[in-house]
């Protein structure tokens, strides 16, 4: 019987010891927010670098027709598949690593 007493003693002692750690780690260790001062206020920076005098223009999106990049794009892919498709006839390395005629080229 004394054996199991010191040994839940043991226990509460260790569970303890356990909690007390737990709860040291867990506390924040910096100053409270409210302490810490407040950020000044950044104003932009003007809009243009060298000259206050140059205005930049803003280009003028080109409206294309959607015909005309329909067609594009057909070209495009008809070019692709004829590639793919001469390269499954007669699959070479050169075929492989060819530059292509699409206008789509980065």
């Amino acid at each position: 019987m004394e054996m199991l007493v010191m040994g839940l003693c043991f226990t509460f002692v260790g569970l303890a010891i356990t909690a007390l750690a737990f709860a040291a780690a867990t506390r924040p260790q910096g100053p409270p927010l409210k302490a810490q001062p407040e950020q000044p206020v950044i104003k932009p920076a003007p809009a243009r670098f060298f000259s206050e005098g140059i205005i930049p223009s803003i280009p003028v999106p080109i409206q294309v027709p959607i015909e005309v990049l329909l067609k594009q794009i057909e070209d495009h892919v008809r070019l692709e598949q004829a590639a793919a498709e001469s390269f499954v006839a007669f699959p070479n390395q050169a075929l492989l690593h060819s530059k292509t005629t699409s206008p789509f080229v980065n």
